[in-house]
């Protein structure tokens, strides 16, 4: 008896479509792409800006096969509130144990899994009560009562209004809780995927070596711009069109600190890291905060505390008081006896140099991690009245 393989009349097609749609990846830079795996590597939600039928979903699939993770798509724009904020189921005895907000299941799905991206599309499309549910989502990582876990990552992509169907503006809270890239095609690019072979995703790794020094250079980089320019500490857009991107408040610029920390621990490139700032807090606050980083060239706090008394303080003041909050950072990193009275060193030497008012700050936040158990050292004698007046340094 022999056994003949049924074949159906699309069989053939099917196998023609699949050859088609192969492809395979090759070594070379897409800004977009590593900007988008800078800002999912620091866990800060990102929202990819672009026409329709650019690639975006097809990069969340590319980028999720990187990070060996599970994506899950929601099309944000074909969901009620309620598909966000949850279905209330009731249990036995409402009146003692609540109503639970049921959740859907892709979060389910994310949750059992305790990592991946979730993937909202059509954001801008979603009408605005879509959008205010999303917002706890976003912040919350909270869907029903099912809180998501910290390694899931959220990405959105939205559409211009003007090429949105039923587009709307986005609402500037839920707007400032994400990096906005914005997502183009190179002709080139386009050309040389459809001959089967589409730039590689590289994720950037954070050396854990580099951390602790990275998240003081970053620290001490955006207090002292922020010092230098209070004026951006926040600062809402007047029309709705700029309040729905990226704009300098509290909250975005965590979201650049975070970042330019995790490009100095990863070593990824610096127009993804730039790129990744400026969707943070916007053109304006981005580029000056930028340009500052240029001119900034602040010494390696891990270097100096190792040896204080090597090295020359920065004249101008703000990268004075930049350079004394990344040594402060750093102490508090690893914060050793050896290494804090190092930093006292490193103050000191401020003193020295006519600039007590710079440092003045930076002590009392150094005066702070001290031990109890440690004595007070030489290099802090310049700062015992500030600190009493302070209380942060009572037994001085």
């Amino acid at each position: 008896m022999t056994t003949e393989t049924v074949t159906g009349p699309l069989d053939a097609a099917d196998e023609l479509n699949r050859r088609a749609a192969a492809w395979r990846a090759e070594p070379a830079r897409s800004v977009q792409l590593e900007a988008l795996a800078l800002a999912v590597s620091a866990n800060i939600p990102v929202l990819l800006w672009g026409e329709p039928g650019i690639g975006k979903s097809a990069g969340m699939e590319r980028l999720a096969e990187g990070l060996g993770v599970p994506l899950e798509t929601v099309i944000a724009s074909v969901h009620e509130p309620s598909d966000f904020a949850g279905l209330p189921i009731i249990g036995d005895d409402p009146a003692a144990t609540g109503v639970p907000m049921a959740p859907p299941d892709w979060a389910v799905r994310l949750a059992a899994a305790g990592r991946g991206v979730v993937f909202f599309d059509e954001l801008s499309s979603a009408p605005p009560a879509v959008q205010a549910a999303l917002l706890r989502v976003v912040l919350e990582r909270r869907v029903g009562s099912l809180r998501l876990p910290a390694p899931v990552r959220v990405v959105a992509a939205a559409n211009p209004p003007a090429s949105a169907a039923d587009g709307w503006h986005l609402s500037p809270p839920l707007a400032n809780r994400f990096v906005h890239l914005r997502w183009t095609h190179d002709p080139r690019t386009v050309a040389r995927g459809m001959a089967g072979t589409w730039p590689e995703l590289t994720v950037p790794v954070v050396d854990e070596s580099k951390a602790s020094a990275a998240i003081a250079r970053a620290r001490g980089a955006v207090s002292g711009f922020l010092t230098a320019r209070p004026g951006l500490a926040h600062h809402l857009p007047e029309d709705a069109e700029a309040r729905g991107g990226a704009w300098p408040s509290p909250r975005s610029w965590e979201m650049a600190l975070r970042l330019l920390a995790t490009g100095y621990a990863t070593g990824a490139g610096q127009e993804a890291v730039s790129a990744a700032v400026i969707g943070a807090i916007g053109d304006g606050a981005g580029l000056e905060l930028l340009s500052y980083l240029e001119e900034l060239d602040l010494p390696d706090p891990d270097r100096v505390l190792a040896d204080p008394k090597a090295f020359a303080l920065p004249e101008r003041g703000d990268r004075q008081l930049a350079f004394l909050t990344a040594v402060v950072s750093s102490v508090q990193g690893d914060c050793t006896r050896k290494r804090w009275e190092a930093g006292w060193e490193v103050l000191a030497k401020a003193v020295d140099a006519g600039v007590p008012d710079v440092a003045a700050r930076a002590a009392s936040d150094l005066a702070a991690l001290r031990d109890v158990r440690w004595p007070v050292p030489a290099g802090i004698d310049a700062f015992v009245d500030i600190l009493q007046l302070s209380g942060a340094l009572p037994g001085a």
